[in-house]
Order: C-alpha cells, then sequence, then structure tokens
C-alpha cells in the first residue's frame, strides 16, 4: 500500500510540475472564469436602456414637450439627436445611429385640444427583437400619464374619455419580430470565427510540431510565400461556408435577404482574410495544438458576448461598449444585417469596413513579424 500511494504522489507532483511550466494554460486556467464572471455579471443585460432615439418635432407646443419628457423619464428613450425631415430619420436607423425615430405632427397640440386623439408615430429598427421589446412595451401606458399635468382647467379631459393621443409603433426590418431574421446571419460571423481562426491556428501549430513546417522552410520558398499557400485553401472554405449558410437562411427561415451585396461582399472578404491573419497569429504565439486551442477560445467567447450577437449590444455599460467595438465580428455583424436586412448601402457601411480593413492590416502585420522571429 506504502509503494501504491509513492507512486501516485510521484505522478501527481509530475502533472502539477508540468502544468506550473505551461504558463499559458495555466494563466488561461484563472483568466477564463474571472472573464466570464465579468462578462456576465455586468456587461450582459436583456433589458437595455437609454436606447439612441431621433425626433422629429413638427410642433414645439407645450404638449409635444410633455410628451418627450415622459418618454426620457421611462428609461428606456434617450433622445439624444433632433432631425428636420422624413429623410434623416430613415438615414439614422437605417445607419444603425438610432434605434427609434419617433415622429411628433405639426398640428399635434391643436387636435390634442379639440380632443381628437392625434397620432405620434415611433419606428423601430426590429432587427434585434430583445433589444427594442421592453421599451416598445413602455410606450403603452404613455398616453395615459404623457399629459396628466398639461390638461388641466379648461382642456381638462372627463374622466371616462379615452387617452389624449395615440403611439402608433411600427416595426422596421422585422416586422413580425421573428428572432430568426436576427439570429441567422449573425451566425454567419461565429461559424466563420470558429472554423477559420480556429482550423488556421490548429494546422499551422500542427506543422511546427512535426516538424514540417521547419523543413518547407528550409526550401527556397519565402515565408511570405508560405503564409500565402498555407492560408489561401481557408479563403476557399469561408466562401463555401457563407455560400451555404445564406441558401438555407432563405430556404429554411425566410431571412429576406433584400440586398447591399457590394458592403457584404468587401466586409466578408475583410473578415474571412482577417481571421485566418489571426489564426496564424495564434499558431506563432502557441507552442502545442492545445495551446492553439486555447486561445482560439479566449478570442472567441468577448467576440460572441460583446457584439451584440446574443445580447443587445446598446444594453451594455460604456466599458463593455468599447471593447466590443474593438473586436472584429462587432463590425462585421453590423455589416451583415445591415446590408441583409436593410440593404444598407456602401456609404452607411463605411466605418466598419474601414474598421475591419485596419484589423485585417494589424493582424497581418504582427503575424508576419511574429513568424519570421519565431523561425529565424
Amino acid at each position: 500500500m506504502t509503494g501504491f500511494l509513492t507512486r501516485v504522489f510521484a505522478i501527481l507532483a509530475k502533472e502539477f510540475t508540468q502544468l506550473r511550466r505551461d504558463r499559458a494554460t495555466f494563466a488561461m486556467i484563472l483568466a477564463m472564469p474571472v472573464i466570464q464572471l465579468m462578462l456576465f455579471g455586468y456587461a450582459i443585460n436583456n433589458d437595455p436602456h437609454h436606447l439612441p432615439a431621433a425626433v422629429l418635432v413638427q410642433d414645439n407646443g407645450r404638449f409635444s414637450r410633455s410628451v418627450l419628457s415622459a418618454l426620457n423619464q421611462t428609461g428606456y428613450f434617450d433622445l439624444r439627436q433632433s432631425v428636420r425631415s422624413p429623410e434623416e430619420l430613415d438615414r439614422l436607423l437605417m445607419e444603425g445611429k438610432a434605434q427609434f425615430a419617433i415622429t411628433i405632427p405639426a398640428d399635434f397640440t391643436r387636435r390634442v385640444v379639440r380632443r381628437d386623439r392625434p397620432q405620434i408615430l415611433v419606428e423601430a429598427d426590429a432587427s434585434d427583437p430583445s433589444a427594442t421589446g421592453s421599451a416598445l412595451a413602455a410606450l403603452a401606458g404613455l398616453p395615459a400619464v404623457a399629459l396628466a399635468h398639461d390638461l388641466q382647467g379648461a382642456v381638462a379631459l372627463p374622466k371616462a374619455s379615452a387617452a389624449p393621443f395615440e403611439v402608433v409603433v411600427q416595426r422596421r426590418y422585422n416586422p413580425e419580430n421573428i428572432n430568426a431574421y436576427n439570429v441567422v446571419p449573425g451566425l454567419l460571423g461565429v461559424i466563420l470565427s470558429m472554423t477559420l481562426v480556429l482550423m488556421t491556428a490548429l494546422a499551422v501549430t500542427r506543422e511546427s510540431e512535426r516538424g514540417t513546417m521547419e523543413s518547407l522552410l528550409a526550401t527556397p520558398v519565402r515565408p511570405i510565400e508560405v503564409m500565402i499557400g498555407k492560408l489561401a485553401p481557408y479563403v476557399l472554405v469561408g466562401l463555401i461556408q457563407t455560400s451555404l449558410i445564406l441558401i438555407l437562411a432563405r430556404a429554411l427561415f425566410d431571412v429576406p435577404l433584400v440586398g447591399g451585396w457590394l458592403p457584404f461582399a468587401l466586409g466578408l472578404m475583410l473578415f474571412i482574410v482577417g481571421s485566418l491573419a489571426l489564426g496564424f497569429l495564434i499558431s506563432t504565439l502557441a507552442r502545442t495544438q492545445l495551446q492553439a486551442m486555447q486561445m482560439s477560445f479566449f478570442y472567441l467567447l468577448p467576440s460572441i458576448l460583446l457584439s451584440g450577437f446574443m445580447f443587445p449590444f446598446a444594453g451594455m455599460p460604456r466599458w463593455a461598449q468599447v471593447i466590443g467595438t474593438t473586436i472584429p465580428f462587432t463590425h462585421f455583424l453590423r455589416i451583415v444585417r445591415g446590408s441583409l436586412l436593410k440593404g444598407e448601402g456602401l456609404q452607411g457601411a463605411l466605418p466598419s469596413l474601414l474598421a475591419l480593413a485596419l484589423f485585417v492590416a494589424t493582424a497581418t502585420a504582427l503575424a508576419m513579424s511574429r513568424y519570421r522571429t519565431r523561425l529565424d
């Protein structure tokens, strides 16, 4: 029995020694639960408040100001932009700069006084139903309380009368609140990230473990040629996956692919190349395939949680939004949803395209620099 325990403790000591020497794995063991706790505890919010709203006020009377104040007091609407035309409202809604577009008509005050029950139009970007659901539900009680302090005396309404005005809600880009319209296009980025980053990181690391990469570089082939040759097949893999997902999204879920194909194609190519470059960079940092897999998931977890794919981006605290903005998946997701669901053009997608181009340039430069340093 003593010999058995001695051998067991010897194996235990060996394993702990190996774990202590594998600093990358040990760091991820400690970092991953902390990151998940911080993200789920502080960053994730299924009931977003202070959503950006643009307002077109065609009646500057006291009643209009009271309605806007009541909207602001709900906590769901951040009336940060005032526009002068319906066209500007449409543009802000399409480009994602406003979650809601609110229009108060020119005869609002006069019709309230005459008890004609005027209508206020609230247009919501419903491409992400979870981001707007609670805010739209809060509008149900707005007509009954917004003008309670204004309708006194001669303009007071009878107690049994209906509310002084109506709120008409239009859900743009997803009028039926079908969640698949939001999730399925976003899955394209998740699948491309998981397959391209992980496959590239593992493929190159496997070559290094077996010693075949060094043998390849001993030939007259230059490092940049090796990198292009290794990654080019995965570009085709990404294009095949994209075609398959779009076909199934239309055939099985009836996702409305309304257009915007030019920004989508540009964003797709930038995202594929950037993901491959990132996977190649991970392979230069990892010593084993296990470390490459761990580093890949270390990138994928924040990408899924902080990009707006699973949880509303506008509902995250400011610090989480800053981190999410640095993640390439966030910008690719905006391009996919903006182009396929809204028909957004190249001008609206330009900021996200520039962000992806910067990501590609940075990841490629770091991968090439690290690659040469490692193999020299």
